[in-house]
């Protein structure tokens, strides 16, 4: 049986376009000396090809395995190679320091579970390498743009903030941010972002 990203995927189009977010678009540069770069949550592989098409080497890590084939047809089409694996972030342990930096870009995950996830993206990431995330904030629900019809789904900033203090923060924003991402972002939403060095003060 065919799990809610399976089928949310299982079209022809890409649900969420093939250019990269924008905030992994600005702020790339960042992962500019991180060589290997592991992509959580990565649906059809947007954020990876374009990363891999800067020359990192990229593993992208998705429930969905439609995501997964879908990111594989577009990495061949922009002529780079991704690995790939089907992972339950929630479920499935993550190898510890294994990779340079890593990315989750609107990784949607019930409350319970949210801090479980970033704490699994910081152990995957080797000391010195870098974070990013881009997700939408509870006040998403009133802007109708994308993302999650319910708010369990959405992300406190005060609880993101709290859950990386411990590391060298380098940019957070929590506010309006217009997205034009395929189908399922369009128009202005709100949003939390985070780059962090994975450096202990």
């Amino acid at each position: 049986m065919k799990n809610q990203w399976d089928e949310r995927f299982g079209i022809s189009e890409y649900v969420y376009g093939e250019g990269p977010n924008k905030f992994i678009e600005e702020y790339a540069t960042y992962l500019k000396n991180d060589q290997t770069i592991v992509a959580f949550a990565e649906g059809e592989g947007r954020n990876a090809v374009y990363l891999a098409r800067l020359g990192h080497d990229i593993t992208a890590w998705d429930y969905s395995e439609v995501g997964l084939e879908k990111t594989m047809t577009l990495a061949a089409k922009s002529n780079v190679a991704i690995k790939t694996e089907r992972k339950d972030l929630i479920t499935d342990p993550v190898p510890e320091e294994a990779f340079d930096g890593g990315i989750m870009v609107f990784g949607h995950f019930a409350k319970e579970h949210q801090k479980s996830v970033i704490d699994k993206l910081i152990k995957t990431v080797k000391p010195g390498g870098t974070i990013m995330l881009e997700v939408y904030s509870e006040q998403q629900i009133n802007y109708k743009t994308g993302g999650p019809k319910t708010a369990d789904l959405l992300y406190n900033p005060a609880n993101v903030l709290e859950w990386l203090q411990e590391y060298k923060v380098i940019h957070f924003f929590y506010g309006e941010k217009e997205r034009s991402e395929g189908t399922g972002h369009t128009g202005i939403g709100h949003v939390i972002q985070a780059i962090v060095k994975k450096e202990m003060f």
